[in-house]
């Protein structure tokens, strides 16, 4: 298994394979999202893959610099993980702990000193996950909306 930094030659694979993490968004919006956050060499994103043996991406993290309020956090920028997603039968091996680590040296190197990250209250997974690579819970939120 290799980590590497996502580029222009990986666009059909990772939109097709976030697609499997935000299956509400249609593939289009994937692609324009990706073409635009991290393929447009805005400093403030980045996203690394993960490849088998064999070439194929079997998953992704994708982190941005959040120069504004970060739950929890104090400094700015705040490195951010916007969204990691490793194939169901590729998980448990340590993929998403090497997405992580290259991410957070991507964050060091911009002269980050804080990792955030949220998941939301019913994925327990997902929070576990946080949990084993390290993160700590900072708060818990709610949000409300009301119709005008």
């Amino acid at each position: 298994m290799r980590i590497a930094q996502a580029g222009d030659q990986h666009l059909e694979p990772w939109t097709q394979l976030r697609s499997q993490l935000w299956p509400n968004g249609a593939i289009e919006v994937h692609r324009e999202d990706l073409k635009r956050l991290f393929l447009s060499g805005n400093g403030d994103a980045i996203a690394f893959l993960a490849f088998n043996d064999a070439g194929g991406i079997i998953g992704f993290a994708e982190a941005t610099l959040r120069h504004d309020f970060v739950n929890g956090c104090d400094s700015s920028p705040v490195l951010f993980l916007e969204g990691i997603y490793i194939r169901p039968q590729e998980r448990r091996k340590g993929v998403g702990r090497l997405l992580c680590a290259a991410v957070a040296a991507w964050g060091r190197a911009q002269g980050c000193t804080e990792f955030g990250s949220d998941a939301l209250l019913e994925n327990v997974e997902s929070q576990a996950f946080h949990l084993a690579l390290g993160f700590g819970e900072s708060e818990r939120v709610v949000f409300f909306r009301k119709v005008l």
